[in-house]
């Protein structure tokens, strides 16, 4: 019989140089138990080369690989934990690194949870430098260590993913998909709480415009709101962003155009210092907490007057492709351990 806390790890990956990293760390958290086994998800959309499996070092006998040919996290880690047979999932990201009491630490947030505990968090740790101020890059990488339900490192309950129907795959980017099954897992009446033990996620490298590639996750909050309503941002503990604001600055920028175009220079004079000073702000926000080097504050102001005119496209066309998404079904705990029952609910429901 299987052990109530004998669990499984699933990582989805896209064949980055981190995934050696992260396997060669969990080889070496050995102090506690080991994992039934490793479920490495390639989804890569063409697959060139080998992954570095050989890096779990003892554990590669218990390391195998699916391929989901590049749609996304979300369905990388469903075909992982469906063919899982262990009580527990952990969920970890292939650009994470396990501290070496990590197995230990897990066992005992296992051990202790409850019969209505459905998930456990682990606490993320994001080293940054020590000489000098945190990048914007950085310093939005280090927001994680207060995310709530990151699946960098997430311990679920197998039964409770089961019940949930698992990550919704219309979340096609490793943004919002972790969130959208939380709230779906504690509508169905699981507890989700945080565990004792941490994991390190470095800072990967990235180029000035990885901010405004970001912003296509305005669409999937969209798809967020369609979901679970609008109150989503409170229960799944997430910041709002930017978005009122980026709308503001938009639209006097459109309004400055109009105006100019149809010859009302003082009413555009007035809509472009609005602009103005929307975008001064903005830049000034984001370079102020940085290390002011010339490169980054370039990269700052370059960005700021791309990110509001992007962050609003992303959100319309978000209300456009999702404008007849549907919860996914869902079944409600009845609070013993591995054991659920049938009547649907719809997902977001106050409890």
């Amino acid at each position: 019989m299987t052990h109530a806390t004998a669990y499984s790890v699933v990582i989805p990956t896209i064949g980055r140089d981190c995934l050696a990293d992260c396997l060669r760390a969990l080889a070496a958290a050995q102090d506690g138990p080991a994992p039934e086994e490793i479920v490495v998800v390639d989804d890569r959309p063409r697959p060139v080369g080998e992954l570095p499996l050989d890096a779990a070092g003892m554990l590669r006998d218990r390391v195998r690989t699916l391929r989901t040919g590049g749609r996304g996290p979300a369905a990388a880690r469903n075909a992982g934990w469906r063919t899982v047979t262990t009580p527990w999932t952990v969920f970890l990201d292939d650009d994470v690194q396990v501290l070496p009491d990590w197995s230990r630490l897990l066992a005992d947030d296992l051990a202790s949870a409850g019969p209505d505990t459905g998930g456990s968090q682990g606490r993320l740790t994001v080293p940054l430098p020590g000489d000098r101020r945190p990048t914007d890059w950085e310093r939005g990488t280090a927001g994680l260590e207060h995310a709530a339900w990151a699946t960098a490192d997430m311990a679920y309950r197998t039964v409770a993913l089961a019940g949930a129907g698992g990550f919704d795959e219309r979340f096609r980017r490793a943004f919002r998909e972790d969130a959208d099954l939380a709230l779906r897992v504690r509508g169905a009446g699981w507890r989700l709480v945080r565990g004792r033990r941490t994991t390190r996620h470095p800072v990967r490298a990235a180029d000035r415009w990885v901010s405004v590639r970001a912003q296509r996750g305005n669409a999937d909050d969209v798809l967020m709101t369609r979901l679970h309503g609008r109150d989503w941002w409170r229960r799944a503990e997430a910041p709002r962003g930017r978005l009122p604001a980026h709308t503001l600055v938009t639209a006097a920028a459109l309004t400055a155009v109009g105006c100019a175009v149809t010859g009302r220079r003082r009413a555009a004079a007035v809509a472009g210092a609005g602009w103005a000073l929307g975008t001064a702000e903005f830049a000034l926000a984001r370079i102020g907490p940085g290390p002011r080097t010339g490169t980054e504050i370039t990269t700052m102001l370059a960005t700021s007057v791309l990110i509001p005119p992007l962050a609003v496209r992303h959100w319309l066309a978000g209300l456009v492709r999702h404008r007849r998404a549907t919860p996914l079904g869902t079944v409600t705990a009845t609070g013993a351990p591995g054991t659920v029952s049938l009547a649907a609910a719809p997902l977001g429901s106050p409890r």
